[in-house]
């Protein structure tokens, strides 16, 4: 089966970009001239470009579209009015999660969802199932286009092609019209730097890209690829679906209990996720930071002091900023680890110390 390609698959082609499959797309990883390193280190101090179409797109809209899904989704849709955006988890019955996503909250008869490329149809579908006479759920993926602008000057670069900038956090603007199309904008990101997601129609993706990259040139934007968006996420601690939430992995282990509406009377997965949380979790998420050289990688085994093993790395990388490896984990509260304590991770046989952390590893700017 063919890869999917992204809208804007010729102007990385342009920019020399190295691609991989990430959920059946066909997406930069890098651009020439830089990397990994030099795209990360823009984000952090200036400004990068991110192509993320890869992302699902879809609408539920009629009668009581907003209800539906807050009775199906975990977050509570009560605490956000139309023009905010919130965080959200579609689990199963038995709290595993299926997918986390974006709500777009347009009124209470038309929500936008962004969910991740691997899951999008299958969210589609759940709601699909749901929903009552009236409300239709519609897959958008191949109509929509999402691009990310992130860094300090990413304010300045939406302002130069006409697009809002001045949003409070999780909150978006929809109609903002540049090079001949109109553009949602959501003051939101994977970064943890103050950023903006971009929604526009697929068959004018391509001008809009070409308007962000000639203005940000004056305040040193970069394309930057997948690989520097999960170097960026994962210094954020923020998790990626099929590392730190899985149909295995539950919010309360992933410690993800805030985007839950718990006093909602209904959600999928409510009972077996409460009856969790009043449990305790068998095992949670830490941060882990390396002391030495060794970088966590995923599915490395976390050894305690005495060389058993009481958790797995979920993802791990080596931190630009920090300059050293760093990890997520999950760890068996059995265990009685503490944020502080040294524990090692078994790299190819050989124990690397690593020092138990909260995340972020480094301070977030998206607020």
């Amino acid at each position: 089966m063919s890869l999917r390609t992204s809208p804007l698959h010729d102007r990385h082609v342009a920019a020399g970009a190295k691609f991989a499959d990430f959920s059946g797309w066909s997406m930069p990883i890098e651009y020439a001239g830089g990397g990994v390193l030099a795209e990360h280190t823009a984000v952090r101090t200036a400004v990068g470009l991110f192509d993320v179409s890869h992302l699902g797109t879809g609408t539920v809209r009629g009668p009581g579209a907003a209800a539906l899904v807050d009775r199906c989704l975990t977050n509570d849709l009560s605490r956000i009015g139309p023009g905010q955006a919130q965080y959200t988890l579609c689990c199963t019955e038995e709290g595993g999660v299926v997918d986390d996503l974006i709500v777009y909250l347009h009124g209470p008869d038309d929500v936008l969802l962004v969910p991740n490329a691997a899951n999008a149809a299958e969210v589609f579908a759940r709601l699909a199932a749901e929903a009552p006479d009236g409300v239709k759920v519609t897959d958008r993926h191949e109509q929509v286009a999402v691009l990310a602008v992130q860094g300090p000057r990413s304010p300045q670069v939406l302002a130069a092609v006409g697009l809002a900038a001045d949003l409070p956090y999780m909150s978006f603007a929809g109609g903002g019209s540049v090079v001949g199309g109109d553009v949602t904008v959501c003051r939101t990101g994977y970064t943890g730097e103050h950023g903006y997601e971009l929604l526009v129609a697929a068959d004018r993706a391509g001008d809009l890209w070409d308007g962000l990259v000639a203005a940000g040139e004056p305040h040193g934007i970069r394309p930057c690829g997948l690989g520097a968006r999960d170097t960026l996420r994962t210094e954020m601690g923020y998790p990626l679906h099929g590392h730190e939430l899985s149909r295995d992995i539950t919010p309360n282990q992933a410690r993800a209990g805030w985007a839950v509406g718990w006093k909602k009377p209904r959600f999928w997965g409510r009972a077996a996720l409460l009856s969790e949380k009043e449990a305790g979790p068998a095992r949670l998420l830490w941060g882990l930071r390396a002391s030495g050289r060794g970088i966590p990688r995923p599915g490395m085994a976390v050894l305690d002091a005495g060389g058993d093993r009481i958790g797995e790395v979920t993802s791990g990388t080596f931190s630009p900023t920090l300059r050293t490896g760093i990890g997520l984990a999950l760890l068996d509260t059995a265990a009685g680890v503490r944020e502080g304590a040294e524990v090692s991770v078994d790299v190819r046989g050989r124990p690397q110390p690593v020092e138990v952390v909260r995340p972020p590893f480094v301070p977030s700017h998206v607020r």
